[in-house]
């Protein structure tokens, strides 16, 4: 069966302060807002959020971007043939056609074709390279959850981190030639763990660490290297406490590579220092 192509294209967040985390994404991101009913419409270059009132650090949906209409005929028809379900959607930011699938833990996944964008940001932060590029999860339940997105939604694991006894803690999966474009961790509950954008190169690690610094938004994690997918990174907190992540050179992968596997231990979530271990 073919494996599904995608880009992470935008997420919709919840909040209690929309209006507030909005302003935020702004100051750290350079996004642009507007009302939109009863949503907020953020864009900057490469990176899209979609912002509505709700309980702070829930995640709405995450958007993947389809490359053809083909690929979405392709994915209606996998998820029909492991007899799940899938149901037309409509989104800010993706054309007219979309669907909509939730996983076992009820997270919720739009994927579609693209549509241009609105009126572009403008500011050399809004312009500063830093694309939305995955998303990851708590599960109770990892490996039926990275189950799920490997059989149904079709993307293809890349890397597993298992514990002593073997069990697998962690699956990183990808849908392009990244390492990872969606990833689940074992957690003692159902909840979004993070979001990534991309800088692309070590240097842009440096300036979006000191363009943080002159906004007075510490970083909470990093700068260190992960194990799997090789990228440099530091995280940051929003202002509901949702971690965000900045990444540069994530590790590019050919389609026959073999699944690795990694060991559960600090180490292995950042080579140069304290990891952060979900359990």
């Amino acid at each position: 069966m073919i494996r599904t192509r995608a880009e992470l294209d935008h997420l919709g967040l919840c909040s209690p302060t929309p209006a507030s985390l909005a302003a935020f994404y702004a100051r750290a991101f350079g996004m642009v807002g507007k009302q939109d009913g009863d949503e907020l419409i953020l864009e900057a270059k490469d990176r899209r959020l979609v912002v509505s009132s709700g309980e702070a650090g829930k995640l709405r949906f995450a958007a993947y971007r389809l490359p053809d209409l083909a690929a979405l005929e392709a994915l209606k028809e996998r998820v029909v043939s492991q007899d799940w379900i899938w149901r037309e959607s409509t989104s800010a930011f993706l054309a007219e056609g979309a669907i909509s699938i939730h996983d076992p833990d009820g997270n919720r996944f739009l994927f579609g074709l693209g549509r241009p964008s609105g009126a572009a940001a403008e500011g050399s932060v809004a312009n500063r390279t830093a694309r939305l590029q995955h998303v990851v999860f708590g599960s109770r339940n990892a490996a039926r959850l990275a189950r799920f997105y490997d059989v149904i939604l079709g993307f293809t694991p890349t890397d597993e981190v298992l514990d002593d006894q073997g069990n697998v803690r962690t699956t990183f999966l990808r849908s392009s030639d990244e390492h990872h474009s969606l990833a689940v961790f074992q957690t003692s509950q159902d909840r979004l763990d993070h979001c990534c954008y991309e800088a692309g190169t070590w240097d842009l690690i440096r300036d979006w660490a000191d363009h943080m610094a002159g906004e007075r938004i510490p970083l909470k994690w990093g700068p260190g290297r992960h194990g799997p997918g090789n990228n440099l990174f530091f995280f940051i907190h929003d202002t509901d406490g949702n971690w965000v992540e900045i990444s540069a050179e994530l590790e590019v992968v050919k389609p026959d590579r073999a699944v690795g596997a990694w060991p559960h231990e600090e180490r292995t979530l950042n080579r140069w220092g304290i990891g952060l271990l979900r359990s």
